[in-house]
């Protein structure tokens, strides 16, 4: 009898840790974790077209060698604004004419990685292997031959991020490249992070490839610290180089492939 208790106590703490260890479900029904999360996310006036082009997951093209520069100065936002802005689902046609959708290498400083939260392309999910990480580049140091620019040659975050530029990270794109995580990117740009600080200080020398998107969620509300909304969106490459070395744009001599690392 008293075995029988004790087996029948064990069954039932069992059960109640099962049932309690189960994931609780986010504001989409049936979505428990990235995979079960559609591309056009899910969730309230979203813009199903922008989540899908956000939730990419790869990209066999050829990527055209581009700059932080040309980021900046050659891609225009769509104008008028007032009228870009009005529909709850945009058309995206002018921002296919500018350039998104191309893919890209750019180098440039990443000034940090920081922690994704919720959004409506991953659903509302949480947990940090199902939200993005937001990559803050900057301009990379003067080619050889031109003069020396201090802030080119020693960005920080405080004094550049509202010059920088997006890159990104995403929960598609990590299940073929686990290494594309916060901890990862954020150890390399600054030693002496540990996880859940926030990003304050240090720079990497990096080269990454991925698809031009304009973030038109962020231009019509919820502005960012940053000098547009165009971003390498998902990032598809991610490449290092390391401190004692010399690396260029356009040679893969001395890059450290993130993936690899």
């Amino acid at each position: 009898m008293k075995q029988s208790l004790i087996v029948f106590f064990l069954a039932g703490f069992t059960l109640y840790s099962t049932a309690k260890a189960k994931p609780k479900p986010t504001p989409c029904p049936g979505v428990f974790e990235i995979s079960d999360c559609p591309a056009e996310g899910c969730g309230k006036g979203i813009d199903t077209e922008l989540n899908k082009r956000k939730n990419i997951p790869s990209d066999d093209g050829e990527a055209t060698l581009r700059s932080v520069k040309w980021m900046k100065t050659d891609l225009p936002d769509p104008s008028p604004k007032a009228d870009f802005c009005a529909d709850e689902i945009r058309d995206r046609t002018k921002l296919k004419e500018s350039g998104e959708g191309q893919k890209i290498t750019v180098m440039a400083w990443a000034l940090a990685a920081r922690k994704g939260s919720q959004e409506s392309c991953n659903c509302k999910l949480s947990a940090s292997q199902d939200t993005d990480n937001h990559i803050v580049l900057v301009q990379p140091k003067p080619k050889k031959g031109k003069p020396p620019d201090p802030k080119l040659e020693h960005p920080t975050l405080d004094a550049d991020e509202d010059d920088s530029e997006t890159a990104e990270f995403t929960p598609r794109a990590r299940m073929d490249h686990p290494n594309f995580t916060q901890e990862k990117l954020e150890s390399l740009i600054d030693p002496d992070w540990s996880l859940g600080d926030t990003a304050t200080k240090g720079k990497l020398l990096v080269r990454v490839t991925g698809l031009l998107m304009f973030d038109s969620e962020h231009y019509c509300s919820r502005p960012l610290t940053r000098h547009n909304n165009w971003e390498i969106h998902p990032v598809l490459k991610m490449e290092y180089c390391q401190e004692d070395q010399i690396c260029k744009e356009d040679s893969d001599e001395n890059w450290v492939d993130l993936d690899n690392d």
